[in-house]
Parts: structure tokens; C-alpha cells; sequence
């Protein structure tokens, strides 16, 4: 099956438990379709460089994915009609990363930039 990785950022004004409810209701809903949540990050409240629906920071979360086109279609136009979600994204890759994502790493642990030449 396709692997994808979604970034959910959720409303500011839920806890934290119901940020990470959302994504375990969004996780049944692929399992329900016949895929599966491989693993999940809850990165936490962060700010936003603009402004959505009134809103200056928002619960993001990072979920990968191994699932179908037609399960991944489902969770995506339920997220959009959810309340509580503001912004989806969602991009196909060949293969997961092992380990934590560039956002959950330590910044002393993340590999130097290039430098300008």
C-alpha cells in the first residue's frame, strides 16, 4: 500500500488530550478503510505566521500512514468537515524515516545546514 505523512493543526482552544484524540479518532477512521496509522507525533502548540479563521496558534500534529488512496481520501474530507481541524496537509513518500521527525529532534542532534557559498 502507498505510504503517506499528514500535518494536522488543530484549533488552540482544545486541550491537549483532545488534540490527541483527534488524531486517535483519525486513526480509527483509516483503520476503518483499511489502512493503518504507523505512528503518530503530537508536536504540541505552536505559533503560526498568519493567521487561520482567527486563530494565531493551533495543536500540531505529524501522522504517518501506510493506507489506500480511497482511506486516506475519507480521513482527508472528514478532517476538513471536523471543526476543530484548520489545515491538512498530506504528501506521499517512498518510504518512512525511522525515528522522530526533524521537529521532535533536539536542535544540537539535526544535521548542520549548508552553508552559502
Amino acid at each position: 500500500m502507498p505510504l503517506y505523512e499528514h500535518v494536522m493543526i488543530a484549533r488552540q482552544d482544545l486541550s491537549n488530550t483532545q488534540a490527541e484524540a483527534l488524531i486517535e479518532h483519525f486513526g480509527t477512521v483509516l483503520a476503518d478503510n483499511g489502512g493503518t496509522l504507523v505512528d503518530h507525533e503530537y508536536w504540541g502548540v505552536k505559533t503560526m505566521s498568519y493567521k487561520i479563521n482567527k486563530n494565531r496558534k493551533g495543536h500540531y500534529a505529524f501522522l504517518r500512514s501506510d493506507a489506500p488512496a480511497p482511506a486516506v481520501q475519507e480521513m482527508e474530507r472528514l478532517m476538513r468537515l471536523h471543526d476543530d481541524v484548520m489545515r491538512v496537509l498530506t504528501v506521499k513518500v517512498d518510504a518512512h524515516e525511522e525515528g522522530p521527525s526533524a521537529q521532535m529532534q533536539k536542535r544540537d542532534e539535526r544535521e548542520p545546514r549548508r552553508r552559502a557559498s
